[in-house]
């Protein structure tokens, strides 16, 4: 039986293509990031740092959920229940995310959620490291991680990077409303409106209305 990925060599992960090496390198980075904001004090610097841990954390929970846990489901005989409870993971940070965003930067109950947030990601990591990950590692050849890894890799950098509550944890709903939040999202990021724009948001709050009206309608028509 596969152990943990978090200890095992590139290699043996099928190399840095591989989507085990790729999940890997994310959420190493995720660590840093998180020791980083712990690091610093008050200050533009440090909610530098935690719009970085956002659009991070959800880009990368955006491919999971629309390549990887598929993948998962069709090749491992309990993929239901491990996709499952990391997928209960991701809607609690998306909740607290979204609560965070609407609150100002030092307050003691924003940083109480920050806090909440970085023990939940950390779980995450763990539950999909340990958990996860090895069962798809014992699934799939080397050739099938990396073909894997690709598409994660393309859906990742085109992904949402902030939490939306209209977004469905599997395809093909969230594959369809990913498309215009998106956009939204890193319009939202090229204007450096950070983890709690509330200016940015009135501004943008009918495009978001727009687009996603329109996304919808394009999901009810492929239903029928």
């Amino acid at each position: 039986m596969a152990t943990t990925i978090e200890t095992q060599s590139v290699g043996q992960l099928g190399g840095p293509g591989s989507v085990l090496a790729r999940q890997r390198r994310d959420h190493a980075e995720m660590d840093r990031l998180m020791d980083r904001y712990r690091a610093l004090g008050d200050g533009a610097e440090r909610e530098r740092v935690l719009k970085e841990i956002v659009q991070l954390v959800f880009s990368h929970a955006f491919a999971e959920e629309t390549v990887l846990w598929p993948a998962v489901r069709r090749a491992v005989t309990d993929g239901e229940e491990l996709t499952s409870r990391v997928e209960e993971e991701h809607q609690e940070i998306n909740d607290l995310v979204a609560a965070i965003e609407r609150l100002e930067p030092g307050t003691a109950e924003r940083e109480e959620k920050v806090e909440r947030v970085f023990a939940l990601i950390r779980q995450d990591i763990r539950d999909e490291e340990d958990l996860v990950l090895p069962r798809l590692q014992e699934a799939l050849d080397t050739a099938r991680l990396r073909r894997l890894g690709a598409a994660w890799e393309a859906v990742r950098r085109s992904a949402p990077t902030h939490p939306h509550p209209v977004v469905p944890r599997r395809p093909p709903g969230n594959a369809v409303l990913g498309v215009p939040l998106s956009l939204y999202d890193r319009l939202r990021d090229g204007l450096g409106l950070g983890v709690s724009g509330p200016w940015g948001r009135r501004i943008l709050s009918g495009l978001i209305g727009l687009l996603v009206s329109g996304a919808v309608a394009v999901l009810v028509r492929k239903r029928r």
